[in-house]
């Protein structure tokens, strides 16, 4: 399974040529499929748009792409998997918006898709919400949407927690102080507060930090 998890997209040369690494082609060359399900739960069908359209502020769906498709995964459970695994199979790299991780990881479970992602060979995009709906855990300052399982577990298709935008001027609230307060809480044993610069890269459960900004890793 690859992966690239962002605190805000690909937002430079770094975490772009991670990307590239991971997909073994040219971007140009890939065709890839973009999750806007997060972000309903967390600013809405406007920001939905602004991340389809490549308007974001977390370059994503406009990176030059050789194709574009939507999967939303609340419609996926009506149509039945045999109509959208080919889809999902088929493509190159799998983009999944920010938005609420909690809202996301069950609708990644209840579409089906959670348990086919270790299998497909679709490199996964995520950004802010969307990296931290793999750990095993958000942190409880995450939850705002409450899941049927009334706790703060998401998919744990990796071993560490994400601490997204880390010292962003726009998020007071995520600063190094409070990070070390949401680690202190978690009980998976490492995680990682990232900045908008900051990627991980995870090849087949092997991890590493691509950086042009500042993070830190946080071990109990």
């Amino acid at each position: 399974m690859k992966l690239l998890l962002t605190s805000g997209g690909v937002k430079n040369d770094s975490i772009r040529t991670a990307l590239q690494e991971l997909l073994d082609k040219p971007i140009a060359d890939c065709d890839a499929l973009v999750i806007p399900t997060a972000a309903y739960a967390m600013g809405g069908p406007a920001v939905a748009w602004r991340v389809i359209t490549g308007a974001a502020a977390t370059p994503l769906c406009d990176l030059g792409w050789r194709s574009m498709g939507v999967l939303e995964l609340t419609a996926l459970p009506s149509l039945g998997q045999a109509h959208w695994m080919p889809w999902v199979e088929e493509t190159d790299a799998l983009l999944v918006a920010g938005g609420d991780a909690l809202y996301l990881s069950h609708w990644m479970r209840e579409s089906g898709l959670a348990a086919s992602l270790p299998s497909l060979k679709a490199v996964y995009v995520g950004v802010s919400g969307g990296s931290m709906a793999m750990a095993p855990q958000v942190g409880r300052e995450y939850v705002e949407w409450e899941p049927p399982t009334r706790d703060d577990r998401a998919l744990g298709l990796v071993a560490f927690s994400i601490f997204p935008h880390l010292d962003h001027p726009r998020f007071p609230e995520n600063s190094m102080v409070s990070a070390e307060k949401w680690a202190a809480d978690l009980w998976v044993p490492t995680a990682y507060a990232i900045d908008d610069e900051t990627a991980i890269k995870v090849t087949d459960g092997l991890v590493d930090i691509v950086s042009e900004g500042h993070w830190q890793e946080f071990t109990h």
